[in-house]
């Protein structure tokens, strides 16, 4: 089996409009998010072999809350992921050598969500339980969805991917109410 982590950037400022939609940071709301997420993949032994990330600011600022990984994984900025729709997500994932067990992705919506939607499947709904059912609802900033995949990368299809978790930042910091509210 391999695992394939679908996280979106942490929620970015749009305080400065002089700057381009690819250079957006990461505002404090998005720090802590990013900073809890990586607290929980920590937490859960999430640490992959792989990280394919967009190269907006906003994405590589994620990225690098999460850092260092356990075993030091290998990390690719990829301009094609800036934006991409899932269709291009996916042949991404599927270029990725076989010898990688654990891959993470790093990207934006709509296409991540596209993507993952697109794994689970149509009969997914059915067997994907709640988890499932908060990922179609939407896909918020700082989100990250652990699917386990059969076969090689190079075969991934929709349909072919088991939802395990969808982990929510405001989960997280439920414990802050001015986070949970957002």
């Amino acid at each position: 089996m391999r695992q394939l982590l679908l996280l979106r950037h942490a929620k970015s400022s749009w305080d400065d409009p002089a700057l381009s939609d690819h250079a957006r940071p990461l505002n404090a709301r998005g720090r802590r998010a990013a900073a809890a997420i990586a607290q929980a993949m920590r937490e859960l032994g999430l640490s992959p072999d792989i990280v394919l990330v967009s190269s907006a600011r906003r994405t590589l600022q994620t990225l690098e809350a999460l850092t260092p990984f356990e075993d030091g994984a290998l990390v690719e900025p990829m301009d094609a992921l800036y934006l991409a729709p899932w269709r291009q997500l996916l042949e991404v994932v599927q270029a990725v050598p076989e010898t990688a067990r654990s891959l993470l992705l790093i990207g934006h919506n709509p296409g991540l969500h596209e993507l993952a939607m697109a794994l689970a499947g149509a009969g997914g709904m059915a067997r994907g339980g709640p988890g499932l059912q908060r990922l179609a609802e939407g896909y918020p900033t700082g989100a990250l969805a652990e699917f386990t995949i059969a076969g090689h990368w190079r075969q991934l299809e929709p349909g072919n991917g088991r939802l395990v978790r969808f982990i929510q930042p405001r989960d997280l910091l439920a414990a802050d109410p001015t986070e949970a509210m957002s």
